[in-house]
């Protein structure tokens, strides 16, 4: 390999190989072992068709400036062809655009922090319950009766249920206040959370929560999944096997009813 490299100096690395009968990638491997490594290689050579500090900052004052901070580069760049004006490529806008983290809406627009999303945490019982009410088919086809269920969300335990013919807010004033009573509930004590059904937001069962000292929360408009632990509940028993033929119901004279197995 030494002959070779004092070979180079001469002729080509190709000829001093085909002379010597030395094939070429022996020779550049052995180049590459003697070679001292180099710990901090030395960052690649500027173009000479890049653009200068100046250059950029007149493009960045281009694309940011009232006339053109509504449009993309691409757009900006047809737009200044057509005036006979050339600063870069289009690619090149987003370059600069993007060291200086401008890739973005480039007007200054209020955002919004980011809000949590709103939580009921209980650590112990009768802190606070979830309620609901669905839906169960009734003894004939087509008909149905209301389940209302309240379930503690720290034992998952159920103080109150109500099973009627109808939904309507004095049943749910009933429960509530019949539940309340045999828990023992105390004030400043218990929150009660709900869906925004009519019956939930009823002023029937506002005005009792108040006299009993009970603290009221609702789902967020539009989020169907704020009142997870009474949905939840009612899946685990609907997807029981054999429902609903398991349970059916017969409906009594006061909207009340009795279980059929």
């Amino acid at each position: 390999m030494t002959a070779v490299s004092e070979l180079t100096s001469q002729v080509s690395v190709a000829a001093a190989c085909q002379a010597l009968a030395v094939p070429r990638s022996s020779f550049y491997r052995s180049h590459q072992v003697s070679s001292p490594k180099v710990d901090h290689p030395s960052p690649p050579a500027r173009s000479p068709r890049a653009l200068s500090e100046e250059e950029q900052s007149v493009v960045r004052e281009t694309l940011n400036n009232p006339r053109f901070r509504d449009q993309a580069p691409r757009e900006v760049y047809a737009t200044l062809l057509d005036e006979e004006r050339y600063l870069c490529s289009w690619r090149t806008m987003y370059r600069i655009l993007e060291q200086n983290q401008e890739v973005r809406e480039r007007r200054d627009q209020l955002r919004h922090p980011k809000c949590a999303k709103p939580e009921l945490v209980a650590t112990a019982p009768n802190q606070l319950w979830s309620w609901d009410i669905t839906k169960l088919l009734g003894p004939t086809k087509g008909s149905y009766y209301q389940l209302y269920v309240i379930i503690d969300v720290f034992s998952r335990y159920v103080p109150g249920w109500l099973l009627a013919d109808c939904e309507s807010a004095a049943l749910a004033e009933k429960l509530v206040r019949e539940t309340c009573l045999k828990q023992g509930i105390l004030p400043d004590q218990l929150t009660l959370h709900a869906d925004r059904g009519s019956s939930m937001k009823s002023k029937p069962l506002a005005m009792l929560l108040a006299d009993l000292g009970v603290a009221k929360t609702h789902s967020r408009p539009r989020v169907s999944n704020d009142n997870p632990y009474s949905e939840s509940q009612f899946k685990t028993m609907m997807n029981r096997p054999g429902f609903p033929g398991f349970l059916r119901f017969v409906g009594g004279r006061q909207g009340l009813g009795q279980t059929v197995f």
